[in-house]
């Protein structure tokens, strides 16, 4: 594993360290007091940040699939649409995740159709901005408790059942749909399903009010009798009880890096503005100096660093093993666990350290704390990760270790 960012990613990483600076902060309070007004300085960003996309051999936003770029020997280095997706989403978010999670065209959903779709999918899908539609009132964690049902009728299926926190569900051009095709056979019959928005039978039923990430829409969607095309299935149409519902949890291993990027950002934008207000407080930062010889405050701002930098690495090691094609399952895991803890504990302590500036709204301190702690729940709970990683290392099976 290459540590340093490729080269070939700089302007990426500058560009979007331009939107974040100049676009998202500016805005950032204004969308997070008015909850559930769409940010319509950010229609112009799809078509830059397809720029930031040429070249993706998903064909669209998002993290791409695994691919192995050396034919299969492990000899090559290959830093492709995984890395480059969380090196930006990075960076955009150390300016607003909310903001972030708004732009069209770079779903959650985007990542589940380069994980699992066809080539004809890819083609036929690629510049749709589509959000990811899995927990359900009755199924959180447990993905595989998902109720909602898909019955073949002849060239369609028929979708009845209810989403629940569905991020960019009403904004978003169509909606990934988890969906069971016979729930006697349990999770092997779960498969994802692409609905387009404006689709007879599918309703937003309710925007959630929300601690953080306000200027991200969080629906409840509702399918009745929802009909859409065979052809939207995305992967294998065939039950398969020897692999599962490996295809679409394959979804998780592109996400969980994505998402473990987004609390690297957040938490590099506290520790910038703590490291600042610190020093105007005559508390400047010197790594030169022993713990011992520095204040309680930057012995503090140092742990925390630290945690960032372990959260950082294992967030690029995830992004690389899926674009070199090495099973990356325990590692996204790992990494999205890492990084949702550490963006929650860097943010919350970075408010403590700044004190009444960290509490008060004159600073974005506490936005963050807000805003940090969805991404330790979405994509799989702290708690979720910590069994994944479990299991792999034990050797155990969902029913044997619970």
């Amino acid at each position: 594993m290459h540590l340093e960012i490729p080269r070939k990613f700089g302007p990426l990483v500058h560009q979007a360290q331009q939107v974040a600076s100049e676009v998202f902060r500016p805005i950032s309070r204004k969308y997070d007091r008015a909850e559930h007004t769409q940010p319509k300085e950010l229609d112009m960003f799809a078509s830059i940040m397809d720029g930031m996309n040429d070249g993706a051999e998903d064909g669209g936003a998002g993290a791409g699939r695994l691919a192995r770029a050396d034919g299969g020997n492990g000899d090559g280095n290959r830093n492709g649409t995984n890395m480059k997706t969380v090196l930006g989403l990075t960076e955009l978010c150390w300016g607003d995740v909310g903001l972030a999670l708004s732009i069209p065209r770079q779903g959650l959903g985007n990542s589940a159709i380069a994980a699992v779709a066809n080539d004809e999918q890819l083609e036929r899908l690629g510049d749709t901005w589509a959000a990811m539609a899995i927990t359900e009132p009755g199924a959180g964690s447990d993905s595989a408790a998902i109720r909602t049902t898909a019955e073949k009728d002849g060239d369609d299926y028929i979708i009845n059942g209810e989403k629940i926190y569905v991020t960019a569900g009403e904004r978003a051009d169509a909606v990934v749909v988890w969906a069971s095709l016979d729930r006697s056979l349990g999770r092997s019959a779960i498969k994802s399903f692409v609905v387009e928005k404006g689709t007879p039978g599918m309703t937003v039923e309710r925007l959630e009010k929300k601690l953080g990430i306000r200027s991200s829409d969080t629906a409840a969607i509702r399918f009745d009798n929802c009909r859409v095309p065979a052809a939207n299935l995305l992967g294998d149409p065939e039950i398969s009880v020897d692999k599962g519902f490996a295809g679409a949890m394959q979804t998780f291993d592109n996400t969980r890096p994505v998402v473990a990027g987004m609390a690297v950002g957040i938490a590099k934008a506290a520790l910038d503005r703590t490291r600042e207000l610190l020093e105007q407080a005559g508390e400047p930062l010197t790594y030169a100096s022993q713990p011992w010889n520095q204040s309680a405050a930057q012995r503090e701002l140092q742990r925390l660093e630290a945690e960032w930098e372990a959260a950082r690495l294992l967030t690029i090691r995830a992004a690389w093993m899926a674009d070199n094609g090495q099973p990356n399952s325990v590692a996204a895991s790992m990494a999205k666990a890492k990084a949702g803890r550490v963006g929650n504990e860097v943010t919350l302590r970075c408010v403590e350290l700044c004190s009444g500036l960290g509490y008060g709204e004159t600073e974005l301190l506490e936005k963050w704390a807000r805003d940090s702690k969805i991404l330790d729940i979405f994509e799989g709970t702290q708690q979720i990760q910590l069994l994944i990683i479990a299991r792999r290392l034990l050797g155990k099976s969902s029913k044997e270790l619970k």
